[in-house]
């Protein structure tokens, strides 16, 4: 006789970059072991893989190629606290004192942080409006392929975010295009239009919380858990 299949509970999601519900399950052992793993690597690119499977494993519906980063962070967070528990103990060195400083994260508490003056459209000219996409998961595990401080990595991001052009008569999609149209495209870049592009990821939604303490300086300090880091500690 089989072992008898355990049904796991489905939990549902709202994506912060669009509103869309998703639904999914908690890890199981198996994503456990994934989870591990990676830990003991301490490796960030093996982390975003094994974050890239995890969510794959437990999404029930939705595409992680098509999440924004944030997005799949944000999954993540949700997971580990339907999975394991609600809150993660792990200890800091505070670069003052250098002493060892034990810190208590509650998943609950940490949320996407947004800016109201973000936007993904950019004004090229008085004819055309270019439109930004989210980087995907996908597009920061292919940023290992650069050496650390390599300019074509940040080159690489802004453009695998470009979406497209629109005027009021036409639209161009940026995927009907070869490397090199896309290329010559970019050489003809204002240096402020640039500095707009920068300004969409500097504002970008991001997954942030904030943990004070003091120490034995008596100065009070705050320790900034930010995007994936906080699945991994």
């Amino acid at each position: 006789m089989a072992l008898p299949k355990i049904d796991l509970p489905i939990f549902d999601l709202t994506l912060p970059s669009t509103g869309e519900k998703i639904k999914y399950r908690p890890f199981t052992v198996k994503e456990e072991k994934i989870l591990l793993v990676a830990q003991e690597a301490a490796d960030p690119r093996q982390e975003m893989l094994a974050a890239k499977q995890i969510i794959n494993n437990c999404l029930i519906d939705g595409n992680i190629e098509d999440l924004a980063m944030f997005d799949a962070e944000y999954i993540l967070i949700n997971l580990r606290g339907k999975s394991v528990e609600n809150t993660a103990a792990f200890t800091i060195k505070d670069p003052d004192t250098e002493e060892e400083v034990q810190l208590e994260l509650d998943i609950d508490a940490i949320k996407i942080k947004k800016n109201d003056e973000h936007t993904n459209k950019i004004r090229i000219n008085d004819e055309y409006v270019l439109f930004l996409k989210y980087p995907t998961i996908n597009e920061f595990i292919k940023m290992f392929d650069y050496a650390p401080n390599d300019p074509l990595a940040d080159y690489f991001i802004m453009v695998s975010c470009l979406d497209s052009i629109a005027s009021e008569d036409e639209v161009h999609k940026f995927t009907d295009y070869t490397q090199e149209e896309i290329d010559s495209f970019m050489d003809d870049m204002s240096a402020d239009v640039i500095k707009q592009i920068q300004t969409f990821f500097e504002t970008m939604p991001r997954l942030r919380q904030e943990l004070k303490y003091t120490n034995t300086n008596d100065e009070e300090k705050t320790f900034v858990i930010e995007g994936m880091r906080s699945f991994f500690i």
